[in-house]
């Protein structure tokens, strides 16, 4: 694990470090050789998914280079280049749906390089 990423998970108050941990597993197992990083203040994932803890939630990103209207419609927010989904608890998290917009997300980021 990134050592940002560490110290970044470590410092979140609960629910959110629950989430968060459950968020990052979910993506790790999804994609085993995905590169980690750490920027803009929070753990990103190839440029593609970034998890970011705030006051009282936690927000999974996503890219939406290449989406079409439908799939964008599945994610929250207004953003040009990324949307996200909120989780307020950790029962909210349901790994089957988000595995599904992770593939289809991956899919079109990497049909475009």
């Amino acid at each position: 694990m990134e050592i940002h990423v560490k110290d970044y998970i470590k410092k979140q108050p609960n629910p959110q470090q629950g989430i968060i941990k459950k968020l990052r597993k979910i993506i790790l197992q999804a994609f085993p050789d995905i590169v980690e990083s750490f920027k803009n203040g929070v753990p990103w994932y190839e440029d593609e998914f970034y998890i970011v803890g705030l006051k009282d939630h936690v927000n999974l990103g996503f890219s939406i280079s290449r989406l079409n209207k439908q799939e964008m419609n599945l994610l929250e927010g207004k953003g040009k280049i990324m949307r996200h989904l909120k989780y307020f608890s950790i029962k909210e998290v349901d790994e089957e749906k988000i595995v599904k917009l992770l593939k289809i997300v991956d899919k079109k980021h990497r049909s475009c390089h």
